[in-house]
């Protein structure tokens, strides 16, 4: 595939040299104050400062652990690993530096030679890794503290290659444990060429962004893709969204930002913290692109995101699904802009047995959203997952990728690299195929509907049923329940394999006074009404119970098993 540039070292060390007063990256405060700003000029010069001290403790091919709070300094740290030649390893900053499982398993299993942080955490991060054998020979850098230093020789950069990895991208493990994407210069150069021609964005397209670096939708979408084309990347942390959702989308009318993605949740937040008083003065015709993904699109959100922020001039179809994984480096797919998201009227009954029909007469029906079709390079496939053949539109299969952003595989895992990178469709060409995991089906015009997760189909009484579906039924019976904060799943063992069960969360605004029966029997008659299932157990949480992946999924199994183990916290079941 012909991308722009051959590197993401190329592209930097281009907008550096072509216009180097121009903003790459801005990072705003918690009050939405500019907090710190890097011109691509000065990113250039402290990645190279770095990269020369980097170059000087570890080889070509290394790894190199990136653990940062909020803040620019995890990309002059991520550049400085790309001008060294070293692979960045993202991970989450321990909390209250107490490492995670899956933090300790990425160290297990990449063994990083360098451990990059800020100089403030250095001490702090440096001595929760030491906990961990596999990290006790690292070396622990502050970034702030070496990236100013331009004393030494400047460092020979080399234009990579372009099949050599660059990035381990965990996989956040939401239906198992965390493995490390192999993604090289190629992949990234491709998928960020891909993501510029599918949402024609380019050095003037501002983008504003919340989502972490350790995550790929925060680091590729916003970060390296802004990189790649010269444009402005503002950033605030996580943590800052949470707490004022509606910070986002006025920064975005600040900065006139043409493009913001986030997962289905974000957007249903900003819906349930919605003040018109608090967007008073927003301007959001600028917002061109607000792009949806990393979980279950939901059509009901789109549609109201729109129409509530119509109001403060958001245009009608920026709103738009877009489709992709960590093994695909990032996306797979995204709809036209400028034009109106597809969505399919299909009948239930038909999508439990695989198929995308038009509803019969009297059966129940539900909208399947469009997330657009292959990206410029790219071929799509619906295979059947047991007989790996290829499925004609409107059949149910898992989603296949080809393309030059399909990563090379995992991480010292060569059985999982040949079951899930190397698939084959039988009677066609050697081609080799990513399999994704992911239910889906295709129209006939190529447009993409993703229908589930191959790993969480429920299967009660011998029909096939979407968690995601029970999820958003339960949600929509009580205003008490909080949207997007659910989880469907079944119990385990030969005799209770088919009882179904749903946590939902509650609003904190409803917990006091919560009328726990009426609720719980909410839930029941809607499960009952829609999808003619009986609930086993209703469990209504506390708000934030539910654990999630750092992407914002649902963790379905991790919230069976609290459950199971009495630490689920629940304002009440039955």
């Amino acid at each position: 595939m012909q991308t722009r540039y051959p590197s993401l070292v190329t592209a930097l060390r281009t907008h550096a040299s072509d216009h180097p007063e121009d903003r790459a990256y801005v990072f705003l405060g918690e009050r939405g104050e500019e907090a710190s700003v890097l011109t691509y000029a000065e990113l250039d010069r402290r990645a190279s400062a770095l990269a020369r001290v980097m170059a000087a403790k570890a080889g070509p091919g290394e790894r190199a652990l990136l653990a940062f709070p909020p803040g620019l300094e995890f990309l002059v740290a991520f550049f400085a690993c790309q001008y060294a030649g070293i692979v960045a390893v993202p991970t989450i900053l321990p909390r209250q530096m107490r490492l995670r499982d899956s933090s300790i398993s990425i160290v297990e299993d990449c063994a990083p030679r360098l451990g990059l942080t800020t100089a403030a955490a250095r001490e702090a991060v440096s001595a929760a890794y030491a906990q961990v054998p596999a990290a006790r020979s690292m070396e622990w850098l502050g970034v702030d503290a070496h990236a100013t230093d331009d004393s030494g020789p400047p460092l020979a950069v080399k234009e990579p290659d372009p099949n050599a990895i660059t990035l381990l991208q965990y996989t956040s493990g939401s239906t198992s444990a965390p493995k490390g994407v192999m993604v090289s210069h190629g992949n990234l150069c491709a998928n960020v060429e891909m993501i510029s021609q599918g949402g024609d964005l380019w050095r003037h397209a501002t983008r504003v962004g919340w989502i972490p670096m350790y995550h790929d939708m925060g680091l590729i979408f916003n970060a390296l893709q802004s990189a790649y084309v010269g444009a402005q990347c503002v950033l605030m942390s996580p943590q800052a969204f949470v707490a004022h959702p509606l910070s986002w989308p006025r920064a975005i009318s600040t900065y006139r930002a043409e493009m913001a993605i986030a997962p289905n949740f974000a957007y249903d937040l900003c819906l349930e913290k919605y003040d018109a008083e608090r967007m008073k003065g927003a301007d959001l015709s600028c917002w061109e692109l607000a792009l949806n993904g990393a979980e279950p699109v939901r059509a009901s959100t789109i549609t109201r995101f729109a129409e509530v922020f119509a109001a403060h001039g958001l245009p009608r179809f920026s709103p738009r699904p877009t489709y992709g994984m960590a093994e695909a480096t990032l996306q797979i797919s995204v709809g036209k802009r400028g034009s109106p998201p597809r969505l399919w009227n299909v009948g239930r009954e038909s999508l439990q047995k695989d198929r995308a029909l038009a509803p019969a007469p009297g059966e129940r029906s539900q909208d399947l959203v469009g997330c657009g079709r292959a990206l410029t390079g790219e071929k799509l496939a619906i295979v059947a997952p047991d007989s790996h053949q290829r499925l004609p539109p409107g059949h149910v299969g898992e989603i296949w990728v080809h393309g030059p952003n399909v990563a090379h595989g995992y991480w010292r895992k060569a059985d999982a690299t040949r079951e899930i990178f190397e698939a084959r469709i039988v009677g066609e060409d050697g081609a080799t195929w990513l399999r994704t995991g992911d239910l889906g089906c295709m129209d006939d015009t190529g447009e993409l509907f993703i229908t589930g997760r191959l790993k969480d189909i429920l299967i009660i009484r011998g029909s096939n049923f979407y968690p995601q579906d029970l999820e958003l039924t339960a949600e929509k019976s009580h205003p008490a329940i909080r949207r997007g904060h659910s989880a469907a799943f079944t119990l385990e063992g030969s005799q209770e394999q088919e009882q179904l069960v749903i946590a939902c969360e509650v609003r904190e605004d409803q917990v006091a006074g919560l009328d726990v029966a009426d609720v719980v029997g909410a839930v029941r008659r809607a499960v009952v009404h829609e999808h003619e299932l009986t609930t086993y157990k209703v469990l209504l949480t506390t708000s934030g119970a539910i654990p999630r992946t750092t992407s914002g999924k649902i963790r379905r199994k991790a919230t069976r098993e609290l459950w199971q183990k009495e630490q689920l916290p629940l304002v009440g079941q039955s």
